[in-house]
């Protein structure tokens, strides 16, 4: 095969007609120089694949593994991990099995471990590459008749062991990805398949420290991206994106990733493209924009699944409590300031005490809801100082709290006493109906009716607001990393906003120059 350079290998899509899967993944990491036969084994994976499996890769996976098996001067490989992420569906499988049978008849490594979430999942690549050694007569003689595929005991492997080596041959074994899988074993060439499932590193603490012995070991992770649970997979893209970016990190920790550019549409093909190098090959372009249209009209966990499995992007959280498309639309500049006599406020407090919110709304003539947030504060002190001059200020109808939540914790700066409650406001606590408040509040986004002025807290929180499910119902799970506090907070205001008593008197004419209800 040519070098790099003079190989066509180097163009950026494939197929006829359309836009196409890119071969180019969007984020890489650079090589440190040409990229020869000489320099890297992938050239020879590509020849193996095409020339001994009668099994040729396709033109991303070559892509991946000339880049992927560059070479050190003194014969390493200079990635000791490597990590693969693109959608699903696009032949990672079978680049797996390629590369193994690559590793034990090639290069002839005595250990290969595949790893997946579960053994039966491991278990498919490692029928795929048996059955793909039996079906070539060269590889099929160096399987011993007697113990070379075996499948009992909860053992399962692939021995290569020719007939004239000296040495134990090579062995091709399999484990769940867990605190048990990889121990007590020596490990050349270890694989992590769906990475994004290592919501901890028990198992990649079982697994990768069994390569330390061996010089020239190397670890092979793919997966199609995660969320903020999958601790792993972004600990290792964060360290990789620093190294591309600034040159500081982790050298030999390669990233090769095919994914949407973040903010991208499901509906834009372009981007589909860039997480889909198989796209108008083996991917129907029709059939994926179909599932996208199916999850843009669904959105919720449908929508975000779509992100994670087909765009390759990562999501916060993949069972969404709050719709994106709506938060979205509801970004529309404006104050409350003409409907000062219908504000609700609530207060809400995050389990660490380390954020509070003070949330508005107002519900406009048009029948949609304004929020705005009133004052953050990153501890409880200052909240009980400047809380009762805020609420004193604003003069609300009502103010609301969640009594039954981490706000317990200020409860009895929140009982009545002399100056408190300001005079005119109604103190309700919300205790019963919190699972009513979140459902009701997510319904008003999806649907639309929620406009807000793009404050940062909220969009930060909007997009990470998972649902804890009890029973039929759910609220905003407070389990995790991040704040709910200010979702609760206005979903809070918004409900006792809705449940004001009507106006009493004769209707006002209101004039503003900020009209708070934007189209």
């Amino acid at each position: 095969m040519p070098p790099l350079e003079a190989s066509p290998l180097l163009s950026t899509s494939y197929g006829s007609g359309g836009i196409v899967g890119r071969t180019v993944p969007r984020l890489w990491t650079p090589p440190l120089r040409e990229l020869t036969p000489d320099t890297s084994y992938g050239f020879e994976v590509c020849d193996f694949a095409r020339d001994v499996l009668g099994h040729p890769l396709d033109p991303w996976q070559e892509w991946v593994v000339i880049h992927a098996g560059e070479l050190l001067p003194d014969g390493r490989p200079r990635f000791r991990k490597v990590l693969v992420l693109v959608s699903r569906q696009n032949g990672k499988t079978e680049l797996l099995v390629v590369l193994t049978l690559y590793w034990m008849y090639v290069e002839r490594v005595p250990m290969v471990l595949g790893t997946s979430t579960k053994v039966d999942y491991a278990k498919e690549s490692w029928l795929k590459a048996v059955n793909l050694a039996r079906r070539v007569p060269e590889l099929a003689a160096e399987i011993p008749r007697k113990g070379g595929i075996r499948e009992a005991n909860g053992e399962t492997h692939l021995w290569r062991a020719a007939p004239t080596e000296t040495g134990g041959g090579s062995r091709y074994k399999i484990a769940a990805s867990n605190e048990e899988g990889g121990r007590s074993l020596t490990i050349d060439r270890l694989v992590l398949d769906e990475l994004r499932q290592h919501h901890s590193y028990e198992a990649h603490d079982a697994a990768v420290p069994a390569t330390n012995a061996v010089r020239d070991a190397q670890i092979w992770a793919l997966s199609n991206a995660g969320s903020d649970k999958s601790i792993v997979l972004n600990d290792w893209r964060d360290s990789a994106l620093q190294f591309i970016e600034t040159g500081e990190g982790d050298p030999r920790l390669g990233l090769f990733e095919y994914s949407a550019p973040d903010g991208s549409s499901p509906l834009d093909l372009d981007a589909l493209a860039q997480a889909n190098p198989n796209l108008g090959h083996r991917i129907d372009p029709d059939a994926l924009l179909g599932d996208a249209k199916t999850a843009m009209e669904k959105g919720g966990d449908k929508l975000a699944g779509f992100k994670t499995e087909n765009m390759c992007m990562r999501v916060p959280r993949l069972d969404p409590a709050i719709d994106a498309a709506g938060w979205a639309a509801g970004n529309k500049p404006g104050t409350l300031a003409a409907l000062r006599s219908r504000v609700a406020l609530c207060l809400d407090v995050a389990p660490d005490s380390q954020h509070v919110t003070l949330a508005a709304a107002a519900v406009l003539p048009s029948g949609r809801v304004r929020v705005e947030v009133v004052a953050a504060w990153t501890d409880t002190v200052a909240l009980r100082r400047e809380l009762p001059d805020l609420v004193a200020t604003v003069r609300p109808q009502v103010f609301g709290w969640l009594p039954n939540g981490p706000a317990a914790a200020v409860a009895a700066d929140l009982a009545e006493r002399k100056g408190w409650p300001p005079r005119a406001v109604k103190v309700e606590e919300i205790r019963k109906d919190v699972p009513a408040v979140c459902m009701g509040f997510a319904d008003l986004v999806k649907n639309e009716y929620v406009l807000h002025s793009d404050d940062p807290l909220l969009n930060a929180q909007a997009e990470a607001a998972e649902k804890l499910v009890q029973g039929d119902a759910w609220r905003f799970t407070r389990r995790g990393s991040g704040h709910v506090d200010g979702m609760y907070a206005v979903a809070g205001a918004v409900h006792l906003a809705r449940t004001l008593p009507a106006p009493v008197g004769k209707p006002r004419i209101i004039v503003a120059d900020d009209t708070p209800d934007v189209a």
